[in-house]
């Protein structure tokens, strides 16, 4: 790096540090650090999220349930009740058709 390289680098850290809210190369420091910041805190939530549905289908294992019929009645209830209507016909006749 050139003595005017470092010299720019430097003057540049101290007009960031000097306002934090000026731009950085046409970049609104301020926005994208809050962006970044909201973004990881939402994973972390949706992090916790998942460990809590985690532990509840454990809880409903250790209760005798059939966690994979669970999440079966979960994706069927976000379904509309023709569509699940017709997916069950569909399933029924593809089990007659095999005999079973």
């Amino acid at each position: 790096m050139s003595d005017f390289d470092a010299h720019e680098a430097k003057a540049s850290r101290e007009r960031q540090e000097a306002d934090p809210d000026a731009d950085v190369g046409g970049i609104a420091a301020d926005r994208l650090r809050s962006i970044i910041e909201r973004v990881e805190r939402l994973e972390e939530e949706r992090k916790a999220l998942a460990d809590d549905i985690k532990d509840i289908f454990a809880e409903a294992k250790s209760a005798g349930f059939e966690v994979k019929v669970i999440k079966q009645i979960i994706r069927l209830r976000k379904q509309e009740p023709a569509e699940v209507e017709e997916q069950e016909t569909l399933l029924d006749l593809y089990r007659r058709a095999l005999g079973m």
